[in-house]
């Protein structure tokens, strides 16, 4: 389409002509793609415009992510499908167009805000490609997210062409398997690829009859216990070997490396936020992620236990939830050195201080966009208090968020284990055009800080997990948030020509669940505490102590639920204003919202003070008050459970009414519960719901179209009651199928060997990026954050 378009710019010119210089009349530098596909769809309904529908210009424009406009030039960011861009300058008074690469493309950008002149072109940029030519890449956008499957292909063939090395790989790789000294798989009987060749045929004849003692006479033959822990379980792993040694196929390798005893500790790095096991989910900065990491926690170790007793092993595995220590922890436990994880054997949470530069403790809590100061020293005393807590480096080491991702790049390196990456959420594609506009929001929010972090880390783990494909690579209409940085400029900073490629094999999907000890079916009574019930209905319908506003004037209605922390991208405010302008929704339907809380001045986050305001002010509406109910945000995770199964017994429905939502793992649990769902559908909740099937997406830029969807679910039910059930069901079966913690664990562990065993024989570890980036981190996120402490508002506890 794009090499054809000169002929259409010549054919159309005058209507075209006009077009162009509506957009330049905007007086906008800086064009979204809804901006352009709206004002073409106007300018394409008039007369003089029609003949423009179905041209290539048409097909241009709806692919254009961003335009910038600068008379008599427009640049255009063309994403002609998933993950693939190609940047046009085009000349509306000549009609002419030229292919030009992201930088000059970028450098449009900037002349557009700082209004820098083409002389000064000469800025910092990163440009990761050329240490990446040699390294395998997907192809196909449908791969993307299936990272290990495209590297298990890769790697067979690797191993298959290396000839007599491929087998002399393998054998290193086990050898080298210890834990506090001991060999789990090999020992000195056994000196080399050919030597253990000829061991598995011995090994195999033995344990076709294998008697009481098989074990040791396995280890005469220079085997260890942790190929099984049975004769059985020990034959089909030395089977797995030896089809790999003869002929690498991608299928065996990667059985066999699932096998491999590699894991035994993880480190699962949470530095912001209060983190811990009860009254924190209602504090800023904590909401989900808390939740997510004590789940993924308990069914890590679950899995973890499995798996070692099945290798044949006795050794007990630790997990450490790396935190920070907050000393004045309002009236949680986050001033707890160690606290041990409920649910688990031996998982505990270990807090870190943060430290300013002279090295004092910090006392408050401080915001996700002013520890930047911190990180790299908390890093260091992390590793300390890590090391001496389970007395030998963990296994892997997993970031979450920005902050926590950039901790684990800096402890992964100095241990020299594998690193994980999960973002949970990356805010660049939270505020529209925070990149370019980061001069202005960076007083408060840090971005540049924030957004250097990100670069780093993403670059240095050696895998990425993340909960749905479109937050790598997003959807045919929407840029994924990892895939917004591969090129993106902070003008008079630095311009990202090559930052993350969504093509990359270290992107894996691997989705959350739900625990289903807490978040199970309402139709299950049997397993539901009736004290339980009855404190929900109490907060609900009764006094519930100041900890509520409104009551339910017709109590036997369904309810409408939301639960989430209160900032403006939640969006619980534009749900209850929604809510308070249809008439029908609130005839229908009580609408229930559990959330920060009521009261202004017991917040400390600016944020959350605007919308517990703007709460209050919808709620002054004459009659609001007698369908709403309000309650402040419950902390206790069975009450959450137990919320949702109320609802679902008045036959209601659960809202995620947020303007973008990474993942959606509220979304999860009112699935799991049985209740039907209308969830956003910028992010996580497009993928985890069937529209129509097991819940609704909802267009949340359009309130107007969401209280009519709401509408036409419960009349559909009024008239036939079985509508309400059937999505009910559909909810329940979803999640089980897609959506459970066991799945994710025995994923995760598998992705960490196969990584693992890529850093031993591959250049996964990417010497060179990471030299690269070690400059990129002195040189500019180093002062970054410094910078941070003397910008950082009074009161944040940053200095």
């Amino acid at each position: 389409m794009i090499e054809t378009l000169p002929d259409v710019l010549r054919e159309h010119r005058e209507p075209l002509y006009l077009l162009f210089r509506h957009l330049h009349a905007l007086q906008r530098p800086v064009l979204g793609w809804a901006d352009l596909v709206h004002q073409f769809d106007a300018f394409a309904s008039t007369p003089v415009g029609e003949c423009l529908r179905e041209t290539e210009v048409e097909w241009v424009l709806r692919r254009t992510q961003k335009a910038v406009a600068v008379d008599p030039l427009l640049y255009l960011a063309v994403r002609e499908r998933v993950a693939r861009w190609r940047y046009l300058e085009l000349h509306t008074h000549e009609m002419e167009v030229r292919e030009i690469d992201v930088a000059e493309y970028l450098a449009a950008k900037e002349r557009s805000v700082d209004g820098r002149g083409l002389g000064e072109r000469y800025v910092l940029e990163v440009d990761l490609s050329p240490f990446e030519r040699d390294f395998p890449k997907l192809s196909d956008p449908n791969d993307i997210g299936h990272g290990v499957e495209f590297l298990n292909r890769h790697l067979s063939t690797r191993l298959a062409g290396l000839g007599d090395r491929g087998p002399t790989h393998l054998f290193e790789f086990l050898r080298v398997h210890q834990v506090d000294g001991r060999s789990l798989m090999l020992n000195d009987l056994i000196r080399n690829a050919d030597e253990l060749h000829a061991a598995l045929e011995k090994a195999l004849d033995l344990l076709e009859d294998a008697e009481r003692d098989w074990s040791w006479s396995l280890r005469q033959l220079g085997f260890e216990p942790g190929w099984g822990r049975t004769a059985e379980r020990a034959r089909e792993t030395m089977v797995l070997l030896l089809d790999v040694l003869r002929s690498p196929d991608a299928e065996n390798l990667a059985a066999f490396l699932e096998r491999i005893p590699m894991i035994f500790s993880i480190a699962i790095l949470s530095p912001h936020g209060y983190f811990g096991q009860a009254n924190v989910l209602g504090k800023p900065d904590t909401g989900g992620q808390v939740v997510y990491i004590l789940d993924q926690v308990r069914a890590l170790e679950r899995a973890m236990h499995h798996s070692i007793r099945e290798q044949g092993l006795d050794i007990v595995p630790t997990i450490l939830v790396v935190t920070r220590l907050i000393p004045e922890a309002d009236g949680t436990s986050c001033n707890q050195p160690i606290e041990h994880i409920h649910g688990t054997r031996n998982a505990r949470i270990l807090r870190v201080p943060f430290r300013t530069r002279e090295g004092e403790i910090v006392q408050e809590w401080t915001s996700r966009f002013e520890v930047w100061p911190y990180l790299e020293r908390f890093a260091v005393d992390a590793q300390r208090e890590l090391l001496a807590e389970i007395g030998h480096r963990p296994d892997i080491v997993v970031g979450n968020y920005s902050d926590g991702n950039l901790v684990a790049s800096i402890l992964a390196h100095r241990l020299g284990v594998t690193q994980c990456n999960i973002a949970h959420a990356l805010e660049k594609t939270k505020y529209q055009d925070s990149d370019l506009k980061w001069m202005d929001l960076d007083g408060e929010y840090h971005f540049s800080s924030q957004f250097t972090a990100d670069l780093i880390a993403m670059n240095t783990a050696d895998f990425i997990i993340t909960s749905t494909y479109q937050e790598i690579a997003g959807t045919e209409e929407s840029v994924g948030q990892y895939e917004s940085y591969q090129s993106f400029t902070l003008p008079g900073l630095y311009r990202v020509v090559a930052g993350i490629d969504c093509f990359d094999p270290k992107f894996n999907i691997v989705s959350p669940g739900a625990d289903p000890e807490v978040f199970f079916p309402h139709s299950e009574e049997w397993r539901r505490p009736e004290e339980l019930k009855d404190e929900i209905t109490s907060l609900v319908f009764g006094d519930a102590d100041g900890m509520s506003r409104g009551e339910f004037a017709d109590p036997d209605k369904p309810i409408l639920f939301a639960m989430s922390r209160l900032d403006v991208i939640k969006n619980m405010s534009g749900l209850l204003e929604w809510y308070a302008d249809s008439d029908e929704l609130r005839e229908r339907t009580n609408l229930l919202l559990v959330g920060g809380t009521l009261d202004v001045d017991q917040s400390n986050d600016r944020d959350e003070k605007e919308q517990i305001q703007r709460m209050h002010q919808l709620l002054d509406r004459p009659g609001l008050d007698s369908s709403v109910r309000w309650i402040e945000m419950q902390t206790d995770k069975n009450r959450v459970g137990g919320f949702y199964r109320f609802v679902a017994d008045t036959r209601g429905a659960f809202v995620q009414p947020a303007l973008f939502e990474a993942f959606g793992l509220t979304v999860v649990e009112a699935m799991s519960s049985g209740l039907p769902v209308f969830a956003t559908r910028y992010g996580g909740p497009l993928e985890i719901i069937e529209h129509g099937i097991s819940g609704f997406h909802i267009d949340t830029a359009s309130g107007n179209d969401v209280a009519a969807t709401m509408v036409d679910f419960f009349r559909q039910c009024a008239e036939d009651p079985d509508t309400w059930t059937q999505t009910s069901r559909g909810a329940i079966a979803r999640v089980r199928s897609h959506y459970t913690w066991e799945r994710y664990a025995n994923q995760l562990l598998r992705l960490s060997r196969i990584y693992g065993f890529w850093r031993h024989i591959s250049s996964l570890e990417r010497a060179e990026t990471r030299r690269y980036l070690e400059m990129f981190y002195g040189l500019m996120y180093r002062p970054l954050a410094k910078r941070v402490a003397t910008t950082a508002p009074e009161g944040s506890g940053a200095q």
